[in-house]
């Protein structure tokens, strides 16, 4: 009876899916089964787009495949450039001449997202960024990405640096079936380097059940793009959302087509069978940096709108008592411990906390083998990774919007009131300042500066008193005294 009544619980989840559709202003999207790559659900999945830090899987894929060659190991040292320094961040900030080793490399590559180091594996595996290039384009075309088309490893601004959600499901299966073994390089939620603790920007780790990998994306000009796995029950899909108008857009949307892929039976053919739409990749700087607070409303509204609840009677009965679904587990009165769970709640769900995966800086102990770096680059290993602001500089200079919305809950007035005084014009604070420090300078001058002597008045000379004023005074002394 029970497998019955989950059946039907699952077939009327995707008939209400199957009747909806992305948002008005839908961006493309996709999910896919790993296993044998049908396509479960698509739109626009063929149109091009800017890929931003998505490109960093195709950075992983590259310098796997040189790994199982033998072109260079994971304990290789990789030798920081000077072009690597330039790159914008995010980045580590390494000083030029750093070593680190391919493996760990790889690690802050996937989790702090780091262009930098984007530079510096694809320099230690193919000499220059340019050569790199030519093996991630002759590995799109081998994998059959035909939107394709890569001109550096880490996906910062260029014109003709672009993809589509199609080929990135591809890569992102590619990833999984040809290295099975590096699979947790997805997964790691943050890392320690020293003191130093990094988390991974992937929303969905630790929040969606399931959800174990793969990469977030961000620029102006691309939006907010996310390829992400997740496994149930055995069954492991990929879901790429690109172009959304925030990060909490981005994981509700990848939420719901998640939540889509797996309830659903059939699919709609290969991944590599869609045919191409062409055109070119838009601009998204006016709802990813602009006004994205009112586009990240609209969108996140119809993402609600076209997402069916699952009950979750069906995920505990697909994930069973041991499971760690949300849906099927939580404190009483928690969204968790509820009937349904909707995307929204997902996307604003606690920061999960993670064991950091540790990593450091230099070859691994005993090294003797060669050191990787840029052709012609003959810079002298140095022993001290970070210049004086390296850290302060690598973090990303990007400010959230004057109307982003926070993906925290409300707060209460005074909340508001304060937050609302902190975000005055920076020149109305700066002219209090001033002003307040002149008053201090003008009260220290006049505390310090000698009293002044009180003038002296002059003293009139006393007139001589005559015998007649004498009597007088005498007289009138003695009247008072009566």
């Amino acid at each position: 009876m029970r497998s019955i009544f989950t059946r039907a619980t699952a077939c009327v989840a995707f008939l209400a899916f199957a009747g909806a559709s992305l948002p008005a202003a839908a961006n493309p999207a996709i999910v896919i089964d790993a296993a044998s790559g049908e396509t479960l659900f698509q739109q626009d999945a063929t149109r091009p787009w800017y890929p931003a830090s998505l490109t960093k899987l195709m950075t992983v894929f590259v310098a796997l495949k040189a790994v199982r060659e033998g072109r260079i190991t994971l304990d290789t040292p990789l030798r920081v450039s000077a072009r690597a320094t330039t790159q914008a961040p995010s980045k580590m900030g390494f000083r030029a001449g750093t070593l680190v080793t391919l493996d760990n490399a790889l690690k802050m590559l996937m989790v702090k997202s780091a262009n930098d180091l984007a530079v510096t594996i694809a320099e230690g595996v193919s000499g220059s960024v340019e050569a790199f290039a030519g093996e991630m384009n002759a590995s799109a075309r081998a994998l059959g990405m035909h939107e394709s088309h890569f001109v550096n490893p880490n996906g910062l601004p260029d014109p003709r640096h672009i993809s589509s959600a199609r080929d990135m499901a591809i890569l992102g299966r590619a990833l999984y079936v040809y290295f099975p073994e590096q699979a947790n390089l997805f997964d790691i939620g943050a890392l320690r380097l020293g003191k130093r603790i990094i988390a991974n920007h992937n929303g969905m780790l630790g929040r969606y059940p399931g959800a174990d990998g793969m990469k977030t994306g961000f620029t102006c000009s691309a939006g907010f793009n996310l390829v992400v796995s997740a496994s149930q029950n055995g069954k492991r899909l990929i879901a790429v959302v690109l172009g959304a108008p925030s990060a909490k857009s981005r994981t509700m949307l990848a939420a719901s087509l998640l939540d889509r892929g797996f309830v659903s039976g059939g699919g709609q053919g290969a991944v590599t069978s869609l045919a191409s739409t062409g055109g070119e990749p838009p601009d998204m700087h006016d709802s990813a940096c602009r006004h994205r607070g009112k586009a990240s409303a609209e969108f996140e509204a119809q993402v609600e709108d076209m997402s069916v609840p699952i009950p979750r009677t069906f995920f505990q009965a697909a994930q069973g008592p041991e499971g760690n679904s949300p849906y099927g587990a939580g404190p009483a009165g928690s969204p968790a411990a509820s009937a349904t769970m909707r995307p929204s709640e997902i996307a604003t769900l606690p920061r999960p906390t993670f064991q950091p995966v540790p990593v450091f800086v230099g070859p691994v102990a005993g090294w003797t083998g060669p050191i990787a770096h840029a052709e012609g680059d003959t810079a002298t290993p140095v022993s001290q990774a970070y210049s004086a602001n390296g850290e302060d500089e690598a973090e990303s200079p990007i400010k959230p919007a004057p109307d982003a919305q926070s993906m925290r809950a409300k707060r209460g007035g005074k909340a508001k009131a304060h937050a609302a005084k902190s975000r005055q014009p920076a020149a109305h604070e700066q002219k209090a300042q001033k002003a307040k420090a002149r008053k201090a300078k003008a009260k220290v001058e006049k505390a310090s500066k000698p009293a002044k002597a009180a003038k002296a008045k002059p003293v009139k000379a006393e007139k001589p008193v005559g015998r007649k004023a004498k009597a007088k005074s005498t007289k009138r002394q003695a009247k008072r005294d009566e």
